[in-house]
């Protein structure tokens, strides 16, 4: 009798978890495809608006490395606070980018990263990545944006994606 039950109960349990699981696999990415392999692109709506892609320079100051981009503002823009990017990722590895809010000094973007905490900024901010498919990801920033430049960054590189909010 109690073999039964479980057998029931094992059956309904398969039965109710069926429709999710047929679900999740039809789910495919329908949005659209990055011309390039491993360049940002800001979404907005069906377009894709490529960031500014580049290297930044590094000067160490006292206790902090500063990097600096060329150019004081970005041409690629977003009024979202909350941007979604898009990534077809080769060589960029989704997981290692961070998010920096950019100061304007003397014509160029800079930002600072002090080896001791401080107050006020120079801090990365903090990013969702979501695999949509193969080497297709969905970048977002986790909080919202204060209007200014940001760049976002391989943590172990010197490249970056930069773009304005507006």
């Amino acid at each position: 009798m109690m073999t039964i039950r479980k057998h029931i109960l094992l059956r309904a349990i398969v039965l109710l978890c069926l429709p999710a699981v047929w679900l999740s696999s039809q789910e495919k990415y329908s949005g659209p495809i990055p011309p390039k392999p491993d360049v940002l692109y800001l979404m907005h709506a069906t377009n894709l608006v490529e960031t500014e892609a580049g290297q930044a320079r590094q000067e160490n100051r006292k206790n902090e490395n500063t990097y600096i981009i060329s150019g004081a503002g970005s041409p690629a823009r977003t009024p979202m606070a909350e941007p979604i990017f898009i990534i077809d990722a080769g060589q960029v590895v989704p997981d290692r980018l961070e998010l920096y809010k950019l100061e304007v000094k003397n014509g160029n973007r800079e930002v600072s990263i002090s080896s001791k905490p401080r107050k006020g900024g120079g801090g990365k901010l903090y990013l969702t990545v979501t695999k949509l498919q193969n080497h297709l990801y969905k970048i977002e920033a986790n909080e919202p944006l204060e209007n200014g430049q940001y760049a976002i960054s391989p943590s172990d590189g010197n490249r970056v994606f930069c773009f304005e909010v507006y």
